[in-house]
């Protein structure tokens, strides 16, 4: 989403509510949406670029990310760099598109929708939608009406969704709601779920000594990059609560 983007161009969708929305290269504001933004990367944001790059996921960092840990603000955040070539772009856009489409980012995905997760008090998860109508963007008037549950299965947003809605536990921490400030072994562990390799070799090394049982889910975390991502997304949550 652009940086400048006014709220009256967002507004509010329930979840029967249709929009119309298509992006191909034949409409003249294609790839617009690729520069001047600031893309914050979740943790399987990152799995993802990386395994498409053939890059292990601390190098992907290196070379294509900013971390970010401003005072007073819980953990770092990720931004995608942008190229600096005047007009911010993504390293990935091209003239005829995105080169790492099949793995491009959650928010890519999600766009021209915003998604907004939270918890109840009861332990509910509940989201909330909202159309970001974009001044310079055209692709409102191309495609078929469509509602949220279709796009999303359209964009293969499930296990997106699904993984930064687990990272939400984290998040909204009930420790950190009352004001806890992350200690630095707690920030160092949030951004091992952003280099998966380095924390695997910890782990495989004996280095790291886990204060929780590896699940049936989670036993194949030696090779499988998304049961490594929900062992460290779990045991962070485990080291938050200890107090």
């Amino acid at each position: 989403m652009r940086p400048d983007l006014a709220p009256e161009h967002i507004r509010p969708l329930t979840p029967d509510e249709t929009f119309r929305f298509s992006c191909h290269p034949g409409i003249a504001c294609f790839t617009d949406c690729c520069r001047q933004l600031d893309l914050t990367l979740t943790p399987y944001d990152v799995l993802r670029l990386s395994k498409h790059l053939g890059l292990a996921a601390s190098a992907f960092l290196d070379q294509y990310a900013v971390v970010e840990h401003e005072e007073g603000s819980v953990f770092p955040q990720v931004f995608l760099a942008m190229v600096d070539d005047g007009r911010a772009s993504c390293p990935f856009v091209t003239a005829t598109g995105c080169s790492v489409y099949a793995d491009r980012p959650g928010a890519c995905r999600t766009y021209p929708l915003g998604r907004g997760a939270f918890t109840t008090a009861d332990g509910n998860r509940h989201e909330m939608h909202v159309l970001l109508t974009e001044p310079h963007c055209k692709g409102f008037s191309e495609g078929d009406q469509q509602d949220i549950s279709t796009w999303q299965k359209d964009q293969d947003l499930a296990t997106y969704n699904a993984m930064n809605d687990e990272l939400l536990g984290i998040l909204h921490h009930p420790r950190l709601k009352d004001g806890h400030q992350p200690e630095p072994r707690e920030v160092e562990i949030f951004m091992d779920l952003y280099t998966l390799d380095i924390f695997r070799k910890l782990l495989l090394d004996g280095n790291i000594a886990l204060p929780i049982s590896v699940t049936d889910s989670e036993r194949h975390f030696a090779t499988d990059d998304l049961a490594l991502l929900r062992l460290g997304i779990r045991w962070l949550n485990h080291v938050l609560s200890e107090h």
